[in-house]
């Protein structure tokens, strides 16, 4: 008899370390996941805007309002994104924005120096941006110039877009080109990328920079009050961060942008489509990364600012590859497969979980950009992976965290390894809860169990993103190959729930 137990004991530890382990607390639910962390970012690059969101007032081959494609209006309303970033990017440093208002036949062109020294009508400039937005039912986010403009530019694009009319100059003009109303934009980003293409400064001397430009970007005529992003850190540039939340007083600071792109290497990036397994893994230990730039970014924010005024933004973030063979190099045009669906599966829920810092992320780029979640050909429109994750995963937004413990099996390849299984839930404001998972294993399936004892829970069902090969892909010829299904694999027994993931899909659960 005793030998019996203690087999059924053994047999048991064994079968517990083949699997992954999740307990939800939900009796200490405390933070709340920003919809902002499901933002977007759309910059003057490529087709990302011209052919992509724009296709002019007199396209009557492509159904449009005012020129923007109505198509990826109903496709964005349904991702219900809620923040979009614009003009760029670097582009944002090379951008002067009163040449795009104004009649578009008096519009002055420009040469798009960053991405394949383009010419630029100006036809989509800063009403058309923010009307698109308001059609979107999204929260702009306006990215300045600090590179090449001037304090003064940014002083009367705040009036422009903010003051109420009648105040001043900028809202006369404002009036001129047929809007009366403000458009009350929030989120002002400082420049970009301010160690780069922004300008090459240094840390210490973009503080300085920084505070100059929030002095005048005043608002006094209006009750809005400016939410202030600085051009924050690449990758694990710690120094980056410990500098201007030094030397920036808190209280003219907002948030700090983090950047950090999932490239395998930069001289060499590898096919967005044609990928071997060790690629595929390089490429998720790049988006692990997130995890641990996000913690050592926030702890030094902690040092200064413990009770977290100031927030995390992740405004660029994504796979990033060789460009599609035929396609213009600096257009960075490139597919989007179940790859990307992993990417965005656990860097989604990373940021859900550090929800008390990160209250904003931007994923890069919303069309025809990186890991874009919507394509473009002419009339044709696709929607990714990418958008498919975040669609499923837009049920968090806005939602209450409820906090977890995760014990993952891990994905090897040759001698390294990384968990195979990420998470995140919550509980929205009718009680309903959401788990999302991500297994990244490229070969094994993953049985995982969740403790749901905190919780009264009588039925559980759910969607999975899945498909036969890592490489699969939507196309113009085959728009519809990877798309979400219902899925029944989640089974309810006593106070825990199970079930067994797919190698490298992503399933989000509804517990009622």
């Amino acid at each position: 008899m005793k030998k019996i137990i203690v087999l059924a004991v053994v047999l048991f530890y064994i079968q517990l370390k083949g699997q992954n382990k999740i307990v939800l607390h939900a009796d200490k639910i405390k933070d709340t996941i920003s919809k902002n962390i499901y933002g977007h970012f759309a910059e003057h690059l490529g087709h990302g805007i011209y052919g992509g969101f724009y296709v002019g007032d007199n396209n009557q081959k492509i159904p449009n309002k005012d020129g923007v494609r109505l198509d990826v209006i109903e496709a964005l309303k349904k991702l219900k994104i809620p923040v979009l970033r614009w003009p760029g990017g670097c582009f944002a440093d090379t951008y002067h924005w009163k040449d795009g208002i104004g009649p578009k036949d008096k519009r002055p062109s420009m040469l798009n120096v960053w991405w394949g020294n383009v010419k630029e009508d100006n036809s989509f400039g800063t009403n058309e941006f923010l009307n698109m937005c308001e059609e979107l039912n999204t929260e702009p986010y306006l990215s300045v110039n600090v590179g090449s403009g001037s304090v003064q530019d940014v002083s009367d694009w705040v009036k422009y877009v903010n003051h109420q009319e009648g105040s001043s100059p900028m809202t006369d003009l404002r009036e001129k080109n047929g809007r009366t109303k403000p458009w009350h934009v929030k989120f002002w980003g400082i420049g970009n990328e301010a160690w780069g293409c922004g300008g090459n400064m240094t840390a210490e001397h973009y503080a300085d920079v920084y505070r100059q430009y929030v002095t005048f970007m005043t608002n006094w005529n209006n009750s809005d009050r400016l939410y202030r992003i600085a051009s924050g850190a690449s990758d694990d540039d710690y120094h980056w961060t410990e500098v201007l939340m030094r030397n920036i007083p808190h209280n003219m600071l907002d948030a700090l942008a983090l950047h950090h792109y999932s490239v395998i290497n930069w001289n060499k990036k590898s096919s967005a489509t044609n990928f071997s397994e060790e690629e595929y893994f390089t490429t998720m230990q790049r988006a692990s990364q997130m995890e641990e730039m996000v913690q050592k970014h926030v702890e030094i924010m902690d040092k200064s600012d413990p009770q977290k005024k100031v927030a995390l933004v992740v405004d660029e973030w994504g796979g990033w590859y060789d460009v599609e063979p035929g396609t213009n190099g600096a257009f960075l045009f490139q597919q989007n497969t179940m790859r990307d669906a992993m990417i965005a599966g656990l860097t989604l829920n990373i940021f859900n979980n550090h929800c008390d810092r990160v209250k904003m992320a931007n994923l890069a780029q919303c069309i025809n950009v990186l890991q874009a979640v919507i394509l473009t050909n002419e009339e044709k429109l696709i929607l990714t992976p990418t958008y498919h994750v975040m669609e499923m995963y837009n049920v968090h937004q806005d939602a209450a965290l409820i906090p977890m413990e995760l014990t993952s099996t891990d994905y090897t390849e040759g001698d390294k390894k990384l968990k195979a299984v990420s998470s995140s839930a919550s509980r929205d404001k009718n009680g309903v809860v959401h788990v999302s998972l991500t297994n990244i294993d490229a070969h094994n399936a993953q049985d995982v169990v969740i403790d749901i004892s905190s919780l009264k829970v009588k039925t559980v069902t759910g969607r999975i993103l899945q498909s036969a090969k890592l490489q699969d892909h939507n196309s113009f010829d085959d728009p519809m190959k990877v798309k979400p299904a219902v899925f029944n694999g989640a089974t309810i027994s006593s106070s825990n729930l199970s079930l067994k993931m797919p190698p490298f899909s992503v399933i989000v659960l509804e517990l009622k």
